[in-house]
């Protein structure tokens, strides 16, 4: 579920909220299911249960996740994040139409590729 890279230049916590919040947007983790307690996914992943607290305290503060006082976090309703990233990924999507535009990339060129991208992540799935 979650893997470290000690080789990435940012902080283990920030690893750990990144790949939940990947989990969460892409839908491998399911409103309301509860996430591993904090020290179990410490022991799992060999590191101080401060940094997993860290962690889920930034996903909370994020709204991806929230807590139950006596019984652990749990996922929360995602739809909204879902939607700001979706924003966010189309913002980016048409600066970088407009950059293409600007050193004379086609738009069939650039739709092309877009399509040989799909072509390509429906194979890593």
């Amino acid at each position: 579920m979650i893997i470290l890279d000690y080789k990435d230049s940012r902080p283990i916590y920030e690893q750990i909220v990144a790949r939940f919040q990947d989990l969460i947007l892409k839908g491998a983790l399911e409103v309301d299911t509860q996430l591993p307690s904090v020290r179990n996914l410490a022991m799992e992943l060999s590191i101080n249960p401060n940094t997993i607290q860290r962690a889920y305290t930034e996903l909370e503060r994020q709204g991806f996740i929230y807590s139950i006082k006596g019984r652990g976090n749990f996922i929360a309703a995602n739809e909204h994040l879902k939607k700001e990233k979706r924003e966010e990924i189309f913002r980016s999507i048409l600066k970088l139409v407009k950059e293409a535009r600007g050193i004379g990339i086609k738009e069939d060129e650039l739709i092309h590729k877009i399509a040989e991208g799909y072509k390509e992540d429906r194979v890593d799935d």
